[in-house]
């Protein structure tokens, strides 16, 4: 069956000499690995290399067999050229950081557009800003919306957050709630859009520490979620 559908590059990786196996999330079909025969070699194919960086979006035409765990590709184009993503040096590495994150975060082999919708306009977002040190915690914060457990926003009054339970508390539960500046940035960015993210002003000790509550949350909720091997990196890039 040939179907044609969009897709974003989650990973690649080299197979053999001239292989690669690259892991895309598609629009039509979740995510989908395939293997790119030759690729690495054939300098003519309509097929290249360059396509499949990591988060490139591309639209691509699927010689799909269902079962098979590593699917064909007959044919490929690039959605939309990014501008900075893969060029300048603190975008590339939120590309990295997040393509890491989404590879781990999502395994269904089923479509979800409004999840697909997300990923691909927040990037396009990120693209064309010039400021932009806080765009990953309101990404991930947003991307738990579409994997079901988005903080409960009752009760933003309350003085405490328990990660474990994703809803705001009176008291103190665990060694999971948290309060504090963790605690007032998670209030701030709840009720934040990407376009007024500028307005949120915290320094690289907050941001790190932040993240590390976000990646933290994944991990509660998400079972199979590791942190980033990319993540020592993209904090020494942004400090």
């Amino acid at each position: 069956m040939l179907i044609t559908t969009n897709a974003i590059v989650l990973s690649k990786l080299k197979y053999k000499d001239n292989d690669l196996i690259v892991r895309c999330y598609t629009q039509h079909l979740g995510v989908v690995s395939f293997l790119l025969r030759g690729v690495l070699k054939n300098k003519k194919s309509n097929i290249k290399a360059a396509y499949f960086q990591p988060l490139s979006q591309i639209q691509i035409s699927i010689s799909y067999k269902q079962n098979r765990s590593l699917q064909s590709i007959s044919d490929t184009k690039v959605n939309h050229v990014y501008n900075t993503l893969h060029t300048h040096i603190l975008k590339s590495a939120i590309v990295m950081f997040l393509s890491e994150v989404l590879s781990s975060t999502l395994k269904e082999e089923e479509p979800n557009e409004t999840l697909y919708s997300f990923i691909e306009t927040t990037l396009l977002w990120l693209d064309e800003q010039s400021d932009y040190s806080n765009f990953h915690l309101l990404f991930l914060l947003n991307l738990s919306k579409y994997l079901g457990f988005y903080p409960d926003t009752n009760n933003l009054e309350y003085a405490y957050f328990s990660l474990r339970e994703g809803k705001f508390e009176i008291n103190e539960l665990d060694n999971y709630t948290i309060s504090g500046d963790n605690l007032t940035l998670l209030k701030q960015l709840l009720g934040t859009t990407f376009d007024a993210l500028p307005t949120v002003k915290i320094n690289s000790k907050q941001r790190q520490s932040f993240l590390s509550m976000m990646l933290l949350y994944f991990e509660l909720h998400l079972g199979s979620f590791k942190p980033p091997k990319s993540l020592q990196i993209f904090n020494q890039v942004f400090n």
